[in-house]
């Protein structure tokens, strides 16, 4: 039965790349001391012959010495900066590298091609393991690495599936080391993939852990079921040749962003690169397909798709008729990265339609600006910089072009003039394609509809007039339309599909939040705190009979009165600074759980003032002048008739970009944000983790401005929405709407939920602690509170598995505290909690390492912990545990009696076991043998214990004698004569077998001086890996033994130890 560990998981992966066309070699059988070696030294990377011989097949008409001087180039990118090396690669892998050389008597530019990206199968594809680099005196050995024409493009990091600390996040660090020790590999890296056999994820060179994701599908049409294994799926969905290459092409981007030093206002360019996620891949193929379809071309790709239509009872675009010009509608759940899928289909649109006119539009400014910073910092992807047309004349002449340009605009610039029913003509070219962002807000309206026209207040006459989506085709009669959106909103007279076309893709709340792409969000109703009037409520309901966003520019004016008469009521004296007070507590409460931001939504922009006026009046220490410092802004226009106070709260452009930067760093103390409509489309800020709503909203504007909530950041739990105005039920009618569309999933939990969950766990964890009295730790002293603790601690490790089920169920109570806070069921347990809290701290002690996973939300309670059992005085740990604190060594005969002799003997065993074996993993390093044989005694004892041979006495008396031996075997060397190494080599001698013994331990000593001198002076930096410095070595060590007449039959098996103990100490020796 072939065991479960790393090595088994590495073969599993090599036989699925193999199955998938990858040819396995070892890279032991390409290192420099092989047979038939490919590299030139270990600090090699590439492997050069195969990379010239791929140049030579891909690039038949370019000279040989052009094909080199590719070659070198790609050979020799080394800077200081790993990243823009990176790039530098990427650049010249997609595009090409670039050569000269002479034709006749003209010198040519050239584009050597690195990869046939046309036809997958024409490139070399291997799988290579044990692959060794040395670079800058470190020895590293990725598991698996994946090399296509010579180049290692693919690392793979796996841990052990059956070892409890061997995580993906483990994994992770170990890319993120390696990253440091050897960059130079990192130079060609495009994809890196991690796992420990069960869970699979990607992520590129600067992604985050967060940023790692999982592929849910082989085969980009069936989403793989729920237990089939994730590193498999990822293998057979991602690393397949012709997948990998179509990626490596189209969805590697590395995105820019401008920031400006707050001291020096010097402006630096940021780089993070980012690849696509399964859901976006998919989808933006897919829509690649029907964009073709609806252009009448025959030539569509072979239809790819992450989530049918079909499968929420929705027709699908691949229905539609050729040539309808209606792309159809990718509908992805805010927070899943809809503007980076826009890019990938705005980059492989412009490579696969040979450069045709890209149309982007939006129908808010700031939205607009969002989304145009987005494609401007990925234009190498888009291979050409948008543009944004800021009139209407500009983008008439940014329009009346052949082809070729990405343009940016408002909906609202495709307004007929002087009052006509008919837009101009600005191009009737077919090799256009208008991209529409958050298409169902006012892409609608293609019947004719009667406005009144008004001179000087009075009807004069009617008009003819319609919806947008009429005024766009009679500009752009051919153009291709798709439409993007999060929140699809059907209606019965504005349905998207009917504008677009059908549905291409979807991937939906439920999807994201499972994923772990999106957090959950919960609501929390505040009106009970901040009573309107019943007439404001009376003005709340007809407003939101009559408030209806439609594409008429006159139509805006419909509710102006209602809306000023509910703005006065919403911002009466009194209600706003009982507002203010009940956020600022609200937040502060908030805080104290877990560190976010938060976004205010006010009805005007007079009432967003004075709350921030209210606010600082509270807090005064929260206001600056200064837009670089502050804890609390306002980011809104004005114009000079807003008044003074209005006016001061003016940003610009440059001003709002600032401040969401701020906003977005998480250690900038700018902590809250007063808005009226922006920043409540497209906004990205992970680290936003609460909304105040105090503005009438509904539909579409309503679930687009909670999910700027629903960002994954950290530990986040989840993100909050707290209602002042009573959105209640046009949340609900939003969710009808969103159900009726066939979405899945709930977008926002009620707050109530949360704190269902936090009393139902805290039942779960009381249950667990039933019989013990921890009552009075709530009254006692802090040296009596750390002693309950101990004693919580010893009840809690005599329970069936009490420790796991313990330490578990506090982890989901932390979250579900941090979720339900500040509700008055979170005060009334909050020193509960902190108690139980304290107590899995304690018991987490004793691990011997952490889990990776970042998920304990130890955050989330640290401050509620710390007023518990706060203090002035310094408590001693080991004083409340009625030890005394050991002066020298842990493991001292005094520090060993007084553990012997401590009340709480459940404590004591786990304290020992901790403890012991963390000293025998730290004399592993010098001395193999004799920790492997100590080890094996401790887990011997545990055993023994855990099987109910030994009692808690016995188990405690053989835990300290195992502590006494570990003591006597550090004092045998000086005994003996021996140094570290030397006894480090004695051990490796099976010294206690009676066949050795018999040549005496004067002999044995000299054979272990002699294999430790000769060994030192011949192991190398990369002696654990390079075959001729071991064989030399095994040589020397047998020649050791047979001179001393070391037994034969015994010689395989401590040559085998000795070479392992060699190893060991070559890498401390190299280190010293």
């Amino acid at each position: 039965m072939p065991k479960l560990c790393e090595s088994a998981v590495e073969e599993m992966a090599i036989e699925e790349l193999e199955s998938l066309g990858f040819t396995y070699i070892s890279g032991v059988d390409l290192a420099p001391d092989a047979m038939n070696p490919e590299r030139n030294s270990y600090g090699d990377v590439l492997l050069i012959r195969r990379l010239q011989r791929a140049l030579h097949k891909l690039n038949p008409s370019i000279p040989d010495d052009a094909l080199q001087s590719a070659v070198r180039k790609l050979s020799r990118i080394a800077t200081s900066n790993l990243l823009a090396d990176n790039e530098t690669f990427h650049r010249m892998l997609v595009d090409g590298v670039p050569v000269e050389y002479r034709k006749g008597s003209d010198i040519k530019g050239d584009s050597v091609r690195i990869v046939d990206f046309d036809c997958p199968l024409n490139n070399e594809f291997l799988v290579v393991n044990q692959y060794t680099v040395v670079q800058n005196n470190n020895n590293k050995r990725p598991d698996v690495l994946l090399f296509v024409n010579g180049i290692p493009l693919v690392i793979f990091e796996l841990k052990n599936p059956a070892d409890e600390n061997a995580t993906c996040h483990k994994a992770y660090e170990q890319l993120q080391a390696y990253k440091l020790a050897i960059p130079g590999l990192f130079t060609y890296n495009e994809i890196c993939i991690i796992s420990d056999g069960l869970e699979a994820k990607a992520g590129s060179l600067t992604a985050p852990y967060s940023r790692f994701s999982t592929w849910k599908t082989k085969d980009g049409i069936k989403e793989a079921a729920k237990f089939d294994n994730e590193l498999s799926t990822l293998i057979h969905g991602l690393c397949n040749p012709a997948t990998l290459i179509d990626y490596i092409q189209n969805f590697v981007t590395y995105e820019k962003t401008q920031t400006e030093d707050k001291v020096t206002h010097i402006v630096k360019v940021e780089t993070v690169k980012k690849i696509a996620a399964y859901h976006q891949y998919y989808a933006v193929n897919k829509a690649l397909a029907q964009t073709i379809r609806a252009r009448g071309y025959s030539n569509t790709p072979p239809a790819t798709i992450q989530e049918d239509p079909s499968s929420y009872g929705l027709p699908s675009a691949s229905d539609q008729p050729k040539g309808d010009r209606k792309a159809g509608v990718i509908w992805h759940t805010q927070g899943s990265g809809k503007s980076l899928s826009m890019v990938f289909y705005t980059g492989k649109i412009v490579r696969t339609l040979n450069n045709p006119t890209i149309v982007v539009i939006t129908d808010r400014n700031d939205l607009d600006d969002q989304l145009f910073d987005t494609f401007a910092g990925n234009s190498q992807l888009l291979r050409q910089p948008p543009t944004q047309a800021n009139s209407c004349e500009e983008l008439k002449t940014l329009l009346k072009v052949a082809s070729g340009g990405i343009v940016f605009t408002t909906i609202q610039k495709f307004i007929p003039d002087n009052n006509e029913s008919v837009y101009e003509l600005l191009s009737d070219r077919d090799n256009i394609v208008v991209i529409a962002d958050e298409a169902h807000r006012t892409q609608y309206g293609f019947n004719a509809k009667l406005r009144d026209i008004k001179e000087n207040g009075e009807v004069v006459g009617q008009r003819i007039a319609y919806g947008f989506a009429k005024y766009i085709r009679d500009a752009l009669p051919n153009a291709t339309f798709i439409g993007f959106t999060g929140t699809p909103v059907e209606k019965q007279d504005a349905n998207t599909p009917a504008v677009f076309g059908n549905y291409i893709d979807i991937y939906d709340i439920a999807q994201a939040v499972e994923d772990k792409v999106t957090v959950r969000i919960y609501y929390e109703s505040r009106l009970a705190k901040v009573n309107l009037t019943e007439e404001g409520k009376r003005l709340i309901e007809q407003f939101d009979e009559e408030l209806d966003e439609v594409g008429e520019a006159d139509e805006a004016t419909k509710a102006k009165m209602k809306w000023a008469k509910l703005e006065a009521i919403v911002g009466n004296e009194d209600r706003i600074r009982i507002l203010a007070n009940d956020i600022v507590t609200h937040f502060e409460e908030r805080q104290k759980v877990f560190e976010g931001k938060a976004l205010i939504v006010a009805m005007s922009r007079r009432i967003a003032v004075e709350i921030y006026d209210a606010i600082i009046k509270l807090r005064p220490e929260w206001h600056s002048d200064d837009l670089d410092k502050g804890s609390i802004k306002v980011v809104m226009t004005s114009s000079s008739s807003d008044g003074a106070a209005i006016q001061k709260h003016h940003t610009t452009k440059a001003q709002r970009k600032a401040l969401a930067l701020r906003l977005k760093d998480e250690n900038d103390p700018l902590k809250i944000v007063i808005v009226r409509d922006m920043w409540l489309t497209g906004f990205d800020a992970p680290c936003l983790n609460t909304m105040y709503i105090d503005k009438p909203m509904k539909d579409h504007n309503l679930m687009q401005a909670i999910a700027r909530v629903n960002r994954v950041f950290k530990d986040k739990p989840g993100g909050l929405i707290v209602d002042y105005i009573g959105i209640a039920t046009n949340l609900k009618k939003a969710l009808g709407f969103y159900a009726e569309s066939g979405g899945k999933g709930v977008p926002a939990e009620t707050h109530q939920k949360a704190v269902e969950i936090m009393l139902e766990k805290l039942e779960v964890v009381r249950d667990i602690l039933y019989g013990f009295d921890y009552s009075a730790f709530f009254s006692s002293a802090v040296k009596d509170k750390l002693s309950l603790i101990l004693q919580a601690e010893d009840f809690i490790l005599g329970l069936d598995d009490g420790k796991n089920r313990f330490i578990r169920e506090v982890s989901l109570l932390g979250q579900a505290y941090a979720l339900a806070k500040p509700d008055p069921a979170t005060f009334k347990n909050a020193e509960e909690i902190a108690f139980f809290q304290a107590v899995k701290a304690r018991l987490t002690k004793f691990e011997t390492g952490g889990n990776g996973k970042g998920e304990s939300y130890d955050s989330v309670i640290r401050n509620i912990v710390n007023s518990a059992i706060s203090s002035d005085q310094v408590v001693d740990i080991f004083g409340a545990a009625g030890l005394e604190k050991p002066e020298l060594s842990i493991l001292s005969e005094e520090f060993l009696k007084e553990i012997e002799g401590m009340k709480y003997k459940n404590v004591a065993i786990e304290l020992l076991k901790k403890l012991l074996s963390d000293e025998i993993k730290i004399r592993s390093k010098h001395n193999l043998a004799k920790s492997k044989t100590l080890m094996e005694m401790l887990d011997g004892a545990i055993k023994r214990y855990q099987n109910n041979l030994l009692t808690t006495a016995e188990i405690i008396e053989e835990l300290i004698r195992i502590a006494r031996e570990i003591n006597a075997a550090d004092k045998r060397g000086q005994d003996m004569g021996l140094s570290e190494d030397e006894l480090a080599f004695y051990d490796a001698l099976e010294t206690n077998d009676s066949a050795v013994k018999v040549l005496g331990d004067d002999q044995l000593r000299a054979i272990a001086r002699e294999i430790a001198d000769k060994v030192r002076k011949n192991a190398t930096i990369d002696f654990a890996i390079k075959e001729t410095a071991r064989a030399r070595i095994m040589v020397i060590v047998r020649r050791i033994l047979n001179k001393y007449g070391y037994p034969p039959d015994k010689q395989p098996a401590a040559i085998e130890l000795v070479m392992k103990q060699a190893e060991n100490l070559a890498d401390v020796w190299s280190s010293q």
